[in-house]
């Protein structure tokens, strides 16, 4: 009995002993076979991740869709080289003018109205000066002590016996008012009336107070500042009026400091502004400022631009593009082969074999006639989507359904 209970006690253990290497061996076997598997499928994915890049999107088109597109080869333009800036238009100081008059006084009369087209001597309106009245009141007095004196030596030189002091005295009494009445008609011709006016004023002993202002060149008047009973005085602002040559208009640009080495006086400059989307005006770099604000770091260049039609307004925001060098031929495209994408990207697409196209992320540069400049992502000689390229961007985004 005791000799079957120790056979069963030792092949109890026994059993024990390998069920237990059973499970350790087991377990080892797993172990390896998950090492082995994990260490199997991680060499592919890093391969894949980093050898094989995501390819870029592409369309295919029938013989129909072709139809919407445009294909050009790669070639290149000239771009000029230009500079662009924002400014105002103003009118031409050196050829505008504030009328004032020479002398104080109030304002009589006006005679032209602004906007109003005048020439060159041409009046304006009218003061009551009393330096004129003053001097036309001279003018009278000398007029009628030379008719006095020349009276005088007349009857002195008509009676018998005059002693020749008394008619020498007579004589020198006339050449004295005959001096005085010449300066007494030059004092009233300065300011401004004509000869037959001084004349007149003589002959009727009346005085005219009217002193007319005249315009100094020809123009447009361009302020007007003149109601009548208004005192004016020789520079003292506002002037009655404005006289400009509107036929050439200033603008003036500021521009980056980093930039004034590029600008020289007599580059041709172009002009765009809103109120004329579809024209341009043209015009010269006249003068460059020697100063840079501190604020905002720019330069002021200032153009004369024609405007012989005198369309352009004072204050008018205007685009101004600067050609500061010579045009360069560089790789470009038409503008309609490139497309903005939704993230800011540029793209074209191009194909092989004009039926698969392939969308190609490009940088641009220069735009000028239509032409936009490629500074990478495309080679001349490639065959690129020239019109329609947003068709095929519109088909990636939406496919046609079959």
């Amino acid at each position: 009995m005791k000799d079957f209970e120790h056979v069963r006690k030792r092949t109890v253990a026994v059993a024990a002993v390998v069920t237990t290497a059973i499970i350790v061996i087991a377990a080892g076997a797993f172990l390896s076979g998950c090492s082995h598997s994990a260490s199997a499928n991680t060499p592919r994915e890093n391969s894949s991740a980093t050898n094989s890049p995501q390819s870029a999107p592409t369309v295919d088109l029938t013989s129909s869709q072709l139809n919407s597109i445009k294909i050009e080869t790669v070639g290149s333009h000239q771009f000029p080289v230009e500079k662009e800036a924002v400014g105002t238009i103003s009118f031409a100081d050196d050829l505008s003018v504030d009328v004032f008059p020479a002398y104080q006084g109030t304002i009589i009369k006006a005679f032209v109205e602004l906007g109003a087209k005048v020439q060159k001597d041409q009046p304006l309106y009218t003061i009551k000066s009393p330096d004129l009245i003053q001097a036309e009141s001279n003018l009278i007095g000398a007029a009628a002590t030379f008719d006095l004196t020349n009276k005088e030596l007349a009857r002195v030189e008509g009676l018998p016996g005059v002693s020749v002091r008394e008619k020498e005295q007579a004589i020198s009494d006339q050449q004295t008012a005959d001096g005085a009445l010449k300066a007494a008609r030059d004092a009233v011709l300065v300011f401004g009336k004509t000869q037959a006016e001084v004349d007149q004023m003589i002959a009727s002993r009346k005085i005219d107070p009217a002193l007319v202002v005249r315009s100094p060149i020809a123009g447009k008047v361009t302020a007007f500042n003149a109601p009548a009973g208004l005192l004016v005085q020789p520079g003292n602002p506002p002037a009655p009026y404005s006289v400009a040559n509107v036929t050439v208009k200033w603008m003036l640009a500021n521009v980056p400091e980093s930039d004034n080495a590029f600008f020289q006086l007599g580059q041709p400059v172009t002009v765009k502004v809103m109120a004329f989307p579809d024209r341009t005006f043209k015009g010269k770099v006249s003068k460059i400022y020697e100063t840079v604000d501190p604020n905002t770091h720019r330069v002021t260049i200032r153009s004369e631009i024609t405007d012989p039609k005198d369309e352009l307004r004072p204050g008018m925001l205007a685009n101004f593009i600067i050609r500061v060098r010579g045009p360069v031929e560089v790789t470009a495209i038409p503008a309609n082969g490139v497309v903005r994408e939704p993230d800011g990207t540029m793209a074209a697409w191009v194909t092989a074999d004009r039926r698969r196209f392939t969308e190609r992320i490009i940088k641009t540069g220069l735009r000028t006639d239509g032409q936009v400049q490629i500074l990478d992502g495309l080679q001349r000689g490639e065959l690129v989507v020239s019109d329609g390229a947003v068709f095929l961007s519109n088909m990636l985004e939406a496919p046609p359904s079959d």
